[in-house]
């Protein structure tokens, strides 16, 4: 398993993490953490962060990052168990029990490892490392019952609302770096609900990817062959039924069809 260094300085960072591995494992939610186990900045969140990836016993089969604001980063691993792929079968399994939130995204997929190493990594290092890219929706979930009372530092130590990801249809690499702008519809039961003016939160979708791979690097951390990175959704988190067919027509690249079922 790939995870960033952890500090032992502190025990309190693993019994949140346990915490939180728990509730995720469990799918469940539940208050904010007790008051000393709190991250009080971005490390320590990102400490809680490596120690429950370390409490899941599962291989992180992907990530997904954004471009980082001046206090705050967008980065969290996503776990081989609740990774679904179209090619495979368009059921994906959720633990909420009607409504589910989705986030319409691009997936970059590594042929090649992206080690830690002393020198920086560039465009140009990680270009020939990306095997394809796949259409893909996030689904989000959190590990706690009030998310708005809870802070950024607690939701990052979390995953960033992140509960798993559905593939879908491969797409070329090109089209998907240069997709910053396209039209997402969304139809339940082949009947259009809503369509979207998707536009990507970064400059392209592979920018924030790049980021990803040296933030890592500099944690003495990397990225393996394999693993998929999503970058930051194109129409915010729309919500669908359970139970029903679900279709996502991303422009003129492909859709993703699927039908959201609970574990």
């Amino acid at each position: 398993m790939s995870s960033l260094i952890t500090n032992p300085e502190s025990d309190r960072f693993l019994d949140a993490a346990k915490i939180l591995a728990q509730r995720r494992l469990r799918g469940e939610s539940g208050a904010q953490l007790p008051f000393d186990l709190r991250p009080n900045n971005v490390a320590d969140a990102m400490q809680i962060q490596a120690l429950l990836a370390s409490q899941m016993q599962d291989d992180i089969a992907g990530w997904k990052c954004g471009m980082p604001s001046e206090d705050r980063i967008v980065i969290a691993p996503i776990f081989a168990q609740t990774v679904f792929q179209q090619k495979l079968s368009n059921i994906c399994k959720v633990y909420d029990k009607n409504l589910v939130k989705i986030e319409p995204e691009m997936a970059f997929v590594l042929a090649t490892d992206l080690p830690p190493r002393i020198t920086p990594y560039v465009a140009d290092d990680i270009r020939p490392a990306i095997s394809h890219a796949q259409l893909a929706l996030e689904i989000i979930g959190c590990r706690y019952a009030e998310p708005a009372l809870t802070s950024f530092t607690e939701h990052l130590a979390d995953g960033l609302f992140n509960q798993g990801l559905f593939l879908g249809p491969k797409i070329h690499l090109y089209d998907a770096e240069q997709a910053q702008k396209m039209t997402i519809r969304l139809s339940v039961k082949n009947a259009v609900q809503q369509e979207f003016d998707g536009i990507h939160p970064a400059v392209s979708p592979i920018e924030p990817l790049f980021w990803l791979v040296e933030y890592l690097r500099q944690q003495g951390a990397g990225l393996k062959a394999g693993q998929a990175i999503i970058t930051g959704s194109f129409a915010g988190s729309p919500v669908v039924p359970i139970n029903k067919n679900i279709s996502l027509q991303f422009a003129e690249l492909g859709s993703i069809d699927v039908r959201f079922e609970q574990y």
